[in-house]
């Protein structure tokens, strides 16, 4: 047994840094403190996405506690990001300790905080190991990656994950798998949903225009968006399909950014879009389980639409979600504009992949992972 009492021992640091990350951790946080007894948590907010009145939102909307810490950390490249993230997360360590430090997801919060634990000898937990796309130009595959190497516990989505795991020479007994956290936060929402004609009255829009159906676009990621070579395609696709199917777009920043830039922002300004500013989780969660299709390149998205049972059509060359495609709505279709559209009518002629929800997608992940680490942590302390 530990030698100090529950209240004694130093907390487990939980780190959010990015959107997606605060769906995975919001249901971690209530189970640790559901759990008998309790386990400690201390909340680190690195700010790598640092817009606060949508982390606010984002927070209030998961009835996820104030962060403990702000690092307050902002934009930067990935060197310096990652950089400034190391060196503002060691002095937290530093002032209050950490019995682990339990980070999730794969951006570069995720592997900076997982570094510094690391070095200073604190194990580290991450949840959502083993998800790769195996395309290593995307930043997020190599903080996937280093990310588990370095992790003493890693708690798995989806089985496949353990094969891509043990093909990088992890031990089997540090992976554990327990499902997916992030449908834990979509099961708890989904009855608080704000459904789409809300959305779309509130926007100054008019909710007739989606009696009939709509689908829902998300664009941001910057292999799509960062080029006007393969933008401009994807748009032109997205226009076609915007004519059968009205198509709702919460536009990211970025994506607004580069539409000006590339001078497309008029192809989307046209009756068959209905455009929206970024959207809370509530919100999008709304638009989604409403949605005839989403067509989108987010990771998280494909997770969602699966559990919802909404068709998905991703737009990318690969995932890191094989499981979204095998059993559940996802057709990845790539970038070439025909084969967006090709899928789109698809969905619109057959309704799409009925699919099913994958093992363990239950809503129950995080109480499994408060369980298996309360008692891993025991045995860790006993030995040290």
């Amino acid at each position: 047994m530990s030698p100090l009492p529950i209240d004694e021992l130093p907390p487990v640091i939980c780190v959010v840094g990015a959107r997606p990350n605060y769906m995975k951790v919001a249901p971690i946080i209530r189970a640790f403190a559901a759990h008998n007894p309790p386990i400690r948590t201390l909340l680190v907010h690195t700010g790598q996405h640092y817009d606060p009145a949508m982390k606010d939102r984002l927070f209030a909307d998961l009835a996820l506690p104030e962060p403990d810490v702000n690092l307050a950390v902002g934009s930067g490249s990935h060197a310096v990001q990652t950089a400034e993230v190391m060196k503002r997360f060691e002095p937290v360590i530093d002032e209050h300790g950490a019995r682990a430090v339990l980070v999730v997801g794969d951006v570069n919060s995720t592997l900076a905080c997982a570094l510094v634990a690391s070095k200073r000898h604190i194990p580290v937990v991450h949840v959502e190991s083993g998800l790769r796309s195996n395309d290593r130009r995307m930043p997020e595959e190599i903080n996937r990656i280093l990310t588990d190497q370095i992790s003493d516990v890693l708690y798995t989505t989806e089985r496949s994950a353990h094969d891509n795991l043990a093909r990088e020479g992890i031990a089997p007994e540090r992976a554990v798998f327990v499902g997916n956290v992030m449908i834990d936060s979509l099961r708890a929402s989904l009855p608080k949903a704000v459904p789409a004609a809300s959305l779309l009255a509130a926007a100054g829009l008019d909710p007739q225009r989606i009696e009939g159906g709509y689908g829902v676009v998300t664009l941001h990621r910057p292999s799509n968006v960062d080029h006007a070579e393969v933008l401009g395609p994807i748009i032109e696709a997205l226009h076609v399909v915007s004519a059968r199917l009205p198509l709702v777009i919460a536009l990211h920043p970025r994506t607004r950014a580069n539409l000006e830039r590339f001078g497309m922002l008029g192809r989307i300004d046209t009756p068959g879009f209905l455009l929206l500013p970024p959207q809370g989780y509530l919100e999008m969660l709304g638009l989604l389980s409403g949605a005839r299709m989403v067509l989108t390149d987010s990771g998280g998205i494909q997770e969602e639409t699966t559990a919802l049972g909404v068709p998905c059509i991703t737009i990318r060359e690969n995932t890191e979600r094989p499981i979204t495609v095998e059993q559940g709505t996802n057709t990845l279709v790539g970038v070439d504009p025909a084969a967006i559209i090709a899928a789109a009518d698809s969905v619109l002629a057959t309704g799409g992949k009925a699919g099913r929800v994958p093992e363990y997608w239950d809503g129950r992940c995080a109480e499994r992972i408060a369980v298996h680490l309360h008692d891993w942590l025991l045995a860790h302390d006993s030995k040290a």
